[in-house]
């Protein structure tokens, strides 16, 4: 998912979100199709090499760039590790860009806070998370990403009521049901979490993540015959020294789980949008 973020070109909708700096580009000198060549090589760059990448973009910034350069400082600072000031940067674009696109100011909003999760800051990542959401309430992936950045407070009911909202966009998806579960669990009703876990085994019954989760739920009802035959699933299916081999084992030992749940797996990296 935070691959997904970062990987997103924003530069077409950058350019119609900023007339003025798309006109500057017009130029039989600069072209706009330079620009955006430009723009892509910048952010293949401050993929690879971020340190070689950021003065480049600065001075492709300080040139005139615009909005699009100044999108790639951040996701170079991003890169880099500066995580702190490629949040800001990523907020101040998106403010900058006054009323206009708003799934773009999401998408920014959203980067902003992926940046804050990378150094623990989950209350500044869910603050940013939300003004995404009022700006484009529609993504399932925006709820999610707060709904783990509440996981992170342990604010279940929060992290709770996000997940409703994102399984509400996209009703079948095993992953997200899995996160409910967790939250469930982690919030006290187990019985709640086997019934997300039973709903994601019957679209992927052989789902590792959900058998651990129903597993633990049963763990938790004292239903500990269930559980174990839930975590010897799991020990069939992953690899011995995985995490979820061990997170079996200890269920079968009857070793209470870790009380955060995990990210679902980002998707591949190759330049596709989300």
């Amino acid at each position: 998912m935070l691959w997904s973020r970062l990987a997103f070109p924003l530069l077409p909708m950058l350019m119609a979100a900023a007339p003025a700096a798309a006109q500057k580009f017009e130029t039989p000198l600069n072209p706009a199709a330079d620009h955006t060549k430009r723009y892509d090589a910048c952010l293949k760059q401050a993929r690879s090499d971020p340190l070689k990448a950021l003065p480049m973009a600065e001075k492709w910034h300080a040139d005139g760039g615009g909005l699009a350069a100044r999108h790639c400082v951040a996701v170079a600072m991003f890169q880099a590790g500066r995580y702190v000031q490629a949040a800001a940067q990523f907020e101040a674009i998106a403010r900058d860009m006054g009323q206009d696109r708003p799934r773009v100011r999401a998408e920014l909003w959203a980067q902003a806070g992926q940046a804050y999760m990378e150094v623990g800051g989950a209350e500044k990542a869910a603050e940013a998370q939300g003004r995404a959401l009022e700006l484009n309430g529609h993504d399932a992936d925006l709820w999610l990403e707060r709904a783990l950045s509440y996981a992170a407070m342990q604010a279940w009911p929060r992290a709770i009521s996000d997940l409703d909202q994102a399984l509400r966009l996209r009703p079948n998806d095993v992953e997200i049901l899995v996160l409910r579960a967790a939250a469930w669990r982690n919030a006290g009703n187990p019985t709640r979490a086997l019934d997300d876990a039973n709903r994601a085994l019957k679209i992927a019954s052989d789902h590792s993540e959900a058998l651990l989760e129903r597993g633990f739920a049963h763990l938790a009802r004292g239903e500990r015959a269930q559980a174990i035959a839930d975590f010897d699933s799991v020990l069939r299916l992953v690899p011995p020294d995985s995490k979820a081999a061990r997170r079996a084992e200890a269920g079968k030992r009857g070793e209470p789980p870790g009380a955060q749940p995990s990210a679902p797996a980002p998707p591949p990296k190759p330049g596709g949008n989300r």
